[in-house]
């Protein structure tokens, strides 16, 4: 798709800030998600009082045992929330990102008699900062201001599904069927590169296929904005996500969720041969999966990383006409991550917490836009620092005040991929892929565990 510069008018317009109308959506959606847990779900922790919040601020921020779907995914999304209500209200990247900051502290402190949760708050703020700019840029791209009937309703119904709080911001400012001159676009139409793939996958553990699975899954692939031009030095100017979905009930409907975004970027070579930038990156990872057989019952693979940051490079080589080749590899620091546990079993968790280090690699060979073959490579070194006491009693623990983050342990995973396109007809490639995971977890109290798993996909790909 090619770029087209937003107007000045938008951009002025859409950098007007409204701190009533941000504050009052994040204090609103709080206070009615929390009467619908109170009054419709009758759950636990949304029975509040002053006394709650009294005991909440004494005994302050603790790490919580909910599911990791819930943990590294779910508040990342509300966080998306509380980000886009200020981003639609004329907050720039960072500002918005302290309003996120501010929503994920008045639910945890506010909101539920639960102590705080340490992890909800890094995962709210920083993958909400990841899934809000994201999801406020996908929404930009649909929304027409210069629309009328159908063809408006359409775009502002695709805009509030993009991004609820944009949409309904946009509701409430009266933008969302006022007619303007302009398209209302703040960041114009960059260069994009959508591709969806559909097709079958396998899933085996270890090293033979007696314990596999095959089912249907639908993947997503975006490149939003030029990797090889740091023009707009804005954060998010470029970035890249991949998803897959899964179709089966034994498995999550989100397998994968991968996100690169560059927050700052700068050209360190650029000739007619030759292209390198350097660049900071933010990085959000997420990968799911479900026992696939009940004589192992055992869990393929599970981690997430929300919260990472670090340097990249990117190369591209520009000396072919024909074959094109490009790469890219990283180095950051993970703030937050989850690695499953083969011992921590407590409540609704089943994996362990921490922080350390991360580095991705990946490479992109194509000819003539004929055949394709495109390699991955993530790798995480997570320690869990906070563990729990030797010879704990389990039965007379009580989850909501263990304040751990899992076992003492220290986790390596990687994740390798290798895919091949080739071309059908037009836009539509034959493409096969296969991925490879490996854990290797040395325990402060129980003996190292080696564990990995293998995926297979054959999908039919169209590219937009």
């Amino acid at each position: 798709m090619k770029r087209v510069l937003p107007d000045s008018i938008d951009i002025a317009y859409n950098s007007k800030k409204n701190w009533k109308l941000a504050v009052g959506q994040i204090v609103g959606m709080n206070i009615g998600l929390w009467a619908f847990d109170r009054y419709a779900l009758k759950a636990n922790y949304a029975y509040i009082s002053i006394n709650t919040v009294e005991n909440n601020l004494k005994n302050g921020f603790k790490w919580d045992n909910d599911q990791m779907a819930t943990n590294m995914f779910g508040h990342p999304y509300t966080g998306s929330l509380y980000y886009n209500s200020a981003r639609a209200n004329g907050f720039n990247f960072w500002e918005s990102a302290a309003f996120t900051l501010g929503g994920s502290v008045i639910w945890e402190v506010l909101l539920e008699n639960q102590p705080p949760s340490t992890n909800d708050l890094i995962a709210t703020s920083v993958g909400g900062m990841v899934m809000g700019e994201v999801s406020y840029s996908a929404s930009d791209l649909v929304l027409d201001n210069r629309a009328e009937g159908t063809e408006r309703l359409g775009r502002e119904f695709a805009a509030f599904l993009i991004s609820p709080t944009r949409g309904l911001t946009r509701i409430m400012n009266g933008d969302a069927w006022q007619k303007k001159p302009t398209s209302g676009r703040q960041y114009g139409i960059p260069e994009i590169r959508i591709e969806a793939s559909t097709g079958v996958r396998t899933l085996s553990l270890g090293k033979t296929y007696w314990a596999k699975e095959m089912v249907w899954t639908t993947n997503l692939n975006v490149e939003y904005g030029d990797r090889f031009d740091t023009y707009n030095k804005q954060p998010y100017d470029y970035f890249m996500f991949r998803a897959s979905l899964n179709a089966h009930k034994s498995q999550p409907i989100i397998g994968r969720f991968n996100l690169t975004a560059r927050l700052h970027g700068t050209e360190l070579i650029d000739t007619e041969k030759d292209y390198l930038s350097l660049g900071l990156y933010q990085h959000f990872a997420y990968y799911d999966s479900d026992t696939i057989s009940s004589e192992s019952n055992r869990i393929p693979y599970r981690f997430s990383v929300p919260a990472s940051f670090g340097g990249g490079l990117i190369y591209q080589n520009k000396r072919s006409a024909s074959w094109l080749f490009d790469a890219y590899t990283h180095l950051n620091a993970v703030i937050l991550g989850a690695s499953l546990s083969d011992h921590y079993k407590v409540d609704m968790r089943n994996y362990n917490m921490g922080s350390g280090l991360g580095w991705q690699a990946g490479f992109n060979l194509t000819y003539k836009d004929i055949f394709g073959l495109h390699s991955t490579y993530e790798g995480y070194r997570m320690f869990t620092w906070k563990g729990y006491p030797v010879g704990i009693d389990w039965s007379t623990t009580d989850p909501n005040t263990l304040n751990v983050q899992g076992d003492k342990s220290q986790a390596t995973l990687q994740a390798f991929s290798l895919r091949a396109d080739v071309k059908l007809h037009r836009r539509i490639y034959f493409t096969a892929m296969s991925y490879f995971y490996s854990r290797r977890t040395n325990y402060d109290q129980y003996e190292d565990v080696r564990a990995h798993a293998k995926e297979g996909y054959l999908m039919m790909t169209y590219r937009f």
